[in-house]
C-alpha cells in the first residue's frame, strides 16, 4: 500500500506543523488510498479536489477546472457558490431565442452535461426529448439546461438543435466550465436534478430517466434501496456497494429483500447526511438475468441465492456473507463490520 501511496501522493507529506511524514509511516498508521478514492468518488484521473481541512467537507471537486480558469487564485478558497449565482446570464433557445437565466426560478432543473460526439448522449437525448415532453404535458415545472462539451460551435448547433429545452451558449466558456466545477463532472452524459430552490435532489438524473420512462417518479428523490438493473449498474464503480442477490423467480422475493434492507439504508444515509457527507455505501437487491449471471461471473461469485455482498469495483475487492438465511440483524452487522475495516476482501 505504501508503493500505491507514493505514486499518487510522493515520498514525502509536510503536517500542518510543517513535519514532514514519510508516506510508508502514513500507510503503517492505516491511512488508505482506496478509501480515499471511495470516500471522494474518485472514477477517473487525474483528479484534484480542494478540502476544508478544518471540516475534512469538499470545497470543490473538479480542482483541475479551478487551476485553470483561475490560475491567479482571485476566486481563492473555490468554495461552491448557489446554481441560480452560477448560471446567471442569458440562455439560448434552439430557435436563436434569448432569454435570461431567471426564468429557471421556481423550476425544477435538470441539468444536462452532454455532447454530440458521446453515442451514449446522443442515445439519452433522445429519450430525455420524450420525458421533457411527458413531464411538461403533466403540468409540472419542469426546464432542462444544456451544458455543451462539444468540440465547435457547429457541433453545438447541430446537436441543441434537437433539443426543446435551453442551452448555456457555447461560446460563454466561463460559464459552462464553472457548472462543471460546481457539479464536479467526471463524465458525460450526466443529468442532475435540481429542485426549486437549486439544491440538488440527484446526481444519477441519466439512470432515473431510463429507468422511469414514464415519468411517474419525477423528480427522482433517491431511493434508498435501488434494483439492479442495465441502466443503473453503471454506479457499481461509483465506490462500495451492498448487493443482495436473491432468487428472483420466487414471487415478491426482491420486494422482500428491499424492505430488509431499506431501514439499515436509510439509517447509514440519514448519519452521513446529517455530516454533511455522502453515504460510503450504495444499496442494491439483485434478481436474476443475463446482466447479474455476468457480475456473478466477473465477481467469481457463488451461485448461492440469498447472497450477500459489498462489491467494491474501483479496488477491485468484494465481501461475501453465504448464509442459509438474511436477517436484519446480519445485514446490520455486516455493514458496521466493513464499515469499521473489520471485513477481510476477497480479490474480484
Amino acid at each position: 500500500m505504501a508503493g500505491a501511496l507514493s505514486e499518487v501522493l510522493g515520498e514525502v507529506l509536510v503536517s500542518a506543523d510543517g513535519e514532514e511524514v514519510a508516506v510508508s509511516a502514513l500507510a503503517a498508521r492505516g491511512v488508505s488510498l482506496l478509501k480515499l478514492w471511495n470516500k471522494y468518488r474518485v472514477s477517473n484521473i487525474p483528479s484534484l479536489i480542494f478540502i476544508d481541512a478544518s471540516t475534512g467537507k469538499v470545497v470543490c471537486r473538479n480542482g483541475l477546472l479551478v487551476i485553470r480558469d483561475d490560475p491567479e487564485g482571485l476566486e481563492f478558497p473555490w468554495g461552491p457558490k448557489p446554481f441560480s449565482e452560477v448560471v446567471a446570464g442569458p440562455l439560448l433557445r434552439n430557435n436563436g431565442q434569448t432569454l435570461d437565466s431567471t426564468t429557471l426560478e421556481g423550476s425544477h432543473v435538470g441539468v444536462y452535461f452532454s455532447a454530440h460526439w458521446c453515442p451514449p448522449c446522443r442515445s439519452l437525448t433522445r429519450v430525455l426529448v420524450e420525458s421533457y415532453r411527458k413531464i411538461k404535458e403533466a403540468g409540472q415545472k419542469f426546464e432542462i439546461l444544456f451544458v455543451s462539451a462539444d468540440r465547435s460551435e457547429d457541433s453545438f448547433k447541430q446537436y441543441f438543435s434537437e433539443m426543446p429545452w435551453v442551452a448555456v451558449p457555447y461560446a460563454d466558456e466561463a460559464r459552462r466550465s464553472r457548472l462543471n466545477r460546481l457539479y464536479g463532472i467526471q463524465g458525460i452524459p450526466t443529468l442532475i436534478v435540481l429542485d426549486p430552490k437549486g439544491d440538488v435532489i440527484t446526481r444519477q438524473g441519466r439512470v432515473e430517466v431510463l429507468n422511469d420512462i414514464e415519468c411517474r417518479e419525477f423528480p427522482w428523490h433517491p431511493k434508498p434501496v435501488l434494483e439492479l438493473t442495465d441502466s443503473n449498474a453503471v454506479q457499481l464503480n461509483e465506490g462500495p456497494c451492498l448487493v443482495l442477490f436473491v432468487d428472483s423467480e420466487d414471487d415478491g422475493e426482491s420486494e422482500a429483500a428491499k424492505q430488509l434492507i431499506q431501514p439499515i439504508a436509510e439509517k447509514i444515509i440519514a448519519k452521513y447526511k446529517a455530516k454533511e457527507e455522502e453515504a460510503p455505501l450504495l444499496f442494491f437487491v439483485a434478481g436474476e438475468d443475463d446482466m447479474t449471471d455476468s457480475l456473478r461471473d466477473y465477481t467469481n461469485l457463488p451461485e448461492a441465492a440469498p447472497l450477500l455482498t459489498i462489491l467494491d469495483m474501483s479496488a477491485r475487492a468484494k465481501y461475501v456473507m453465504d448464509v442459509e438465511e438474511i436477517t436484519p440483524e446480519i445485514v446490520e452487522a455486516f455493514v458496521s463490520d466493513f464499515l469499521a475495516d473489520k471485513l477481510k476482501p476477497e480479490p474480484i
